[in-house]
């Protein structure tokens, strides 16, 4: 919502203050007669989207301060929680059949009005058929990705526009440092605005505040992704795929539950992992593309992002491209054969039990064979001293097995023949080939 820039009106003429007292019911009646807005759980919406507080307390100051000569400050809070009463709404419907920018509405079937309705999200950005191609995006993204990569780029940027989670993924972009992928998320800012977040995954799943800022927002950047592995996923696996409510939980308030449909864009120069899941699960959620080496004969600008910003409505136009090529696709990334590679070498480094059921000389999968659990688990220690690797436990060793039978075509059973003539837990089809005694 713009400030108020109008004349304050005399004692004469404002109904709201008798001259001693403001009146604050009065007062709130008057000011959303010309200044429509919407409180949504707490939150200020009006036609250009979310307002914070404290843009809502300027314009409360600026209107009662000819009037009052000590205590403003105290009386610009009560008017506004008075407003949030007043101005007090249900929720806005999710909108996934339009966009909304700064000069109109835009419809995904190729409508367009400049007619502006209440919405959760604004973007900054207008539509305009006849915007540039922007040139100096698409060579910096030559000289960051893969031909075939970038593709997926466009898609997933357009994909962050509209408030909807049917893609079911996050994105990561990992290089080795200073090729400059952090600037997608600069470009992001200027196509999102408030609308976006900058944050830590990691902080996203430890802290129980962090996910409540998340809510009404389309896309959640990390610019510069720990390399610590997390201690839990529960949130963020549930956050990418929600379709439903969530609880949500600020400082000193009751929880709520609350819709997000917020996307995480992470950049990193390793992996997303965690301590404990290994499951194909966690992996599933995310796309992974790798940037190109740095050139060292590049000679890095330092106005790039300013060019990149003067081009934002071509950028638009690029991102409503991918958006409309995903939707047809229903929702489904187009990933290419390297990306597919990067999420496989992610699962290996997330868990080297895969890189050990493909080894050879050390299980093998054959029908008709057994193998007891801790005969495995020895074998999977072996090799694991033997590439100088870190083995897990056992009983996640164990549980990755399970997990995955109809992958390596084996079955968990607790009678499996052991060694000392009694039954074990184990799994058939699968046996070892060295000798574990050393355990």
């Amino acid at each position: 919502m713009t400030t108020l820039n109008q004349p304050v009106e005399t004692q004469h003429t404002v109904e709201w203050f008798d001259g001693s007292c403001i009146n604050e019911v009065m007062f709130c009646e008057d000011f959303l007669s010309s200044h429509p807005l919407k409180c949504i759980n707490g939150s200020f919406y009006g036609v250009n989207g979310m307002i914070c507080d404290p843009e809502i307390e300027k314009d409360i100051y600026d209107c009662i301060k000819p009037f009052l000569v000590k205590g403003i400050s105290k009386k610009v809070k009560q008017i506004t929680e008075v407003m949030k009463l007043e101005a007090h709404s249900e929720e806005l419907p999710i909108q996934q059949d339009r966009l909304h920018v700064r000069n109109g509405t835009y419809y995904l079937d190729g409508g367009f009005t400049p007619e502006k309705q209440f919405c959760l999200n604004r973007l900054p950005v207008s539509y305009k058929t006849n915007a540039t191609l922007p040139n100096w995006w698409l060579q910096f993204l030559s000289e960051l990705l893969e031909e075939e990569d970038i593709p997926t780029l466009q898609e997933y940027m357009g994909y962050s526009l509209l408030p909807t989670t049917k893609g079911q993924k996050m994105m990561l972009i990992i290089g080795k440092g200073g090729e400059g992928k952090s600037r997608i998320g600069l470009v992001m800012r200027s196509l999102l605005g408030i609308n976006m977040n900058s944050c830590s995954i990691q902080k996203i799943e430890t802290s129980k505040f962090a996910r409540a800022d998340l809510e009404n927002k389309l896309l959640m950047i990390d610019d510069d992704m720990k390399m610590e592995a997390l201690p839990q996923t529960n949130y963020i696996k549930s956050i990418v795929t929600l379709e439903d409510k969530i609880d949500l939980e600020r400082k000193s308030k009751q929880s709520v539950q609350g819709v997000l449909y917020v996307r995480f864009l992470c950049f990193g120069n390793g992996n997303l992992s965690s301590l404990y899941d290994r499951s194909y699960g966690f992996f599933r959620r995310q796309i992974v593309l790798t940037t190109k080496d740095k050139d060292e004969n590049r000679k890095d600008d330092p106005f790039l992002i300013e060019k990149l910003r003067q081009e934002t409505e071509g950028i638009f136009l690029w991102c409503l491209e991918g958006l409309k090529r995903l939707i047809k696709n229903d929702y489904a990334f187009t990933i290419s054969a390297k990306a597919r590679a990067n999420l496989q070498e992610a699962m290996e480094d997330g868990n080297n039990v895969i890189s050990f059921m493909q080894s050879q000389g050390y299980v093998r999968l054959e029908a008709g064979t057994i193998a007891t659990t801790k005969s495995l688990y020895e074998a999977y220690q072996q090799w694991c001293i033997d590439n100088t690797e870190k083995p897990i436990g056992s009983k996640s060793f164990t549980g990755y097995l399970k997990q995955n039978e109809q992958k390596y075509g084996i079955t968990y059973s607790t009678n499996i023949p052991a060694d000392n003539g009694k039954n074990a837990r184990g799994f058939k089809g699968i046996h070892t080939q060295i000798r574990t005694s050393r355990f």
